[in-house]
């Protein structure tokens, strides 16, 4: 994986918590009609959408303000009127009863594909984050960590916590494969409220 470029968003893969990860996932609203395709591996933030606070793509890349990764998403299909799970929302699609399945963990880790190749002396450092639209055809997203700017900057989204050493991927690939986390911007940990 890691000698091409295959950037799959966001993967949840454990938590920094001490207790075993069990890939829990909240359910939180999408608004009707939401302009904006999220896709499988995407970054979410609550959107105050008035009246109400719902989920929304965060499309940051050098800050960010998650809530967490997307994984799906259930509704009522306003074309065959049947319950529809999907890996992806489908842009400005009209339902009343979309709902998202978030990891909403703060201190998820979360396999990423770098789209440059890192090296050991990246390990701890801040980066930030690739934005590119997902597949339609297999509802993932194609984000990836923004492997230029690895740094100390405290305010950079994501922080590398490890590499991913495996048959196919190794640190100094030309596409390293990392495991990150939520450096700053974790709603869940930020004492402003919103809305």
């Amino acid at each position: 994986m890691a000698s091409s470029a295959t950037p799959h968003g966001a993967s949840p893969t454990g938590s920094l918590v001490s207790c075993a990860y069990n890939a829990k996932v909240t359910h939180y609203k999408i608004k009707n009609a939401f302009g904006t395709s999220i896709f499988y591996g995407d970054f979410v933030k609550f959107g105050d959408d008035n009246p109400n606070t719902t989920i929304q793509k965060d499309t940051g890349t050098t800050s960010a303000t998650p809530i967490g990764v997307f994984l799906g998403c259930a509704y009522t299909d306003p074309t065959t009127k049947q319950f529809t799970t999907n890996n992806f929302f489908p842009a400005s699609t009209a339902a009343d009863d979309i709902v998202a399945y978030v990891a909403s963990d703060p201190f998820l880790i979360m396999q990423m594909q770098s789209d440059e190749a890192l090296t050991q002396d990246d390990l701890g450092k801040n980066v930030a984050i690739v934005q590119t639209a997902g597949s339609t055809a297999f509802g993932r997203s194609k984000n990836a960590v923004d492997g230029s700017t690895a740094a100390t900057t405290n305010t950079l989204p994501l922080k590398i916590i490890d590499f991913v050493d495996g048959p196919d991927s190794a640190v100094g690939d030309s596409f390293t494969d990392v495991l990150v986390m939520f450096n700053v911007g974790h709603q869940l940990l930020n004492t402003t409220g919103i809305g």
